[in-house]
């Protein structure tokens, strides 16, 4: 019997290594200062929120749930004084296939074999409270190449896990902050330093780490700002609902693709930390710093 919820685990990585380098990318970066962006490094959150339009700020950072509100309203209210949403959306697009080309050549074209399949799945999946997945694939589809048109799915089906996760955490009565602290569970806590600089890097400042570490201890999540075992537990449980949720567009996948798939992008992790790494900084990324499901 085919393991969904491991083969779903297995797939939101590969779409995160596929998708994620894309936050610091030097290419799409370069292209949006020439727009007339003054902080280039805003690119960050730029190119996931230009497929949101003219949506209001507090609704964008409501889609995004783990970023500080501030920084989205003043990412949203530059870009919207610079530029269009087409023109970013093309930026982005400009920037793909060379990006990864230079990580892992010749993976872009492969990719193209899986396109359809992929597409045929986030097409038949249910986006009800899932803005983000909604907003992705309700883009226009470029026809430049099945080499893009495969990464927009496989973006599509990354929005459509990070929607679902936050869904979880929203159910579970787990705020913007607490989330980055719960995060610590996932990554070498060594390797970062402490357990608080996911959740600062989103933008919570003291008080608010303050406030969120009281609300964990109360739930007995956390003891004198570290998680318990407790915290850990409920974590990494978290971790295996949203696989579970997520299974969904994989079985519409299919299994033969699906393994296609993760043969063409599992290999490159490495390639594609080590991008992350040169690009944005050791610590970036933590949805693929953690233990790797088999």
């Amino acid at each position: 019997m085919t393991d969904w919820v491991t083969l779903s685990a297995r797939g939101g990585l590969a779409c995160h290594d596929l998708v994620g380098w894309m936050m610091w990318d030097e290419r799409a970066k370069a292209t949006f200062a020439d727009l007339g962006m003054p902080n280039p490094d805003a690119w960050i959150v730029a190119w996931r929120l230009a497929a949101l339009g003219d949506s209001p700020p507090p609704v964008m950072a409501a889609m995004t749930y783990s970023i500080n509100p501030s920084i989205i309203e003043l990412v949203a209210g530059t870009v919207r004084s610079c530029m269009t949403h087409a023109q970013v959306l093309e930026a982005l697009d400009d920037a793909v296939v060379p990006g990864l080309e230079s990580i892992c050549p010749g993976l872009a074209a492969q990719l193209g074999g899986v396109a359809a399949d992929l597409w045929r799945a986030v097409d038949v999946t249910f986006g009800g409270a899932r803005p983000m997945f909604a907003a992705a694939r309700a883009l226009p589809r470029s026809g430049r190449s099945a080499a893009l048109s495969a990464w927009h799915a496989a973006h599509c089906i990354r929005e459509l896990r990070g929607d679902n996760h936050w869904a979880i955490l929203a159910s579970e009565g787990i705020d913007d902050v607490q989330a980055g602290l719960l995060h610590s569970a996932m990554i070498d806590v060594d390797e970062y330093g402490d357990e608080e600089w996911i959740a600062r890097s989103r933008g919570a400042d003291d008080t608010a780490v303050e406030r969120a570490w009281a609300a964990l201890a109360a739930r007995g999540f956390a003891s004198d700002r570290h998680l318990t075992d407790a915290g850990r537990t409920f974590r990494l449980d978290v971790e295996r609902r949203t696989d579970d949720v997520t299974a969904t567009v994989w079985r519409e996948v299919g299994e033969a693709t699906t393994l296609q798939f993760l043969d063409l992008v599992e290999p490159h992790h490495d390639a594609f930390v080590a991008r992350i790494d040169a690009t944005a900084g050791p610590r970036w990324m933590p949805a693929v710093r953690g233990p790797r499901p088999t």
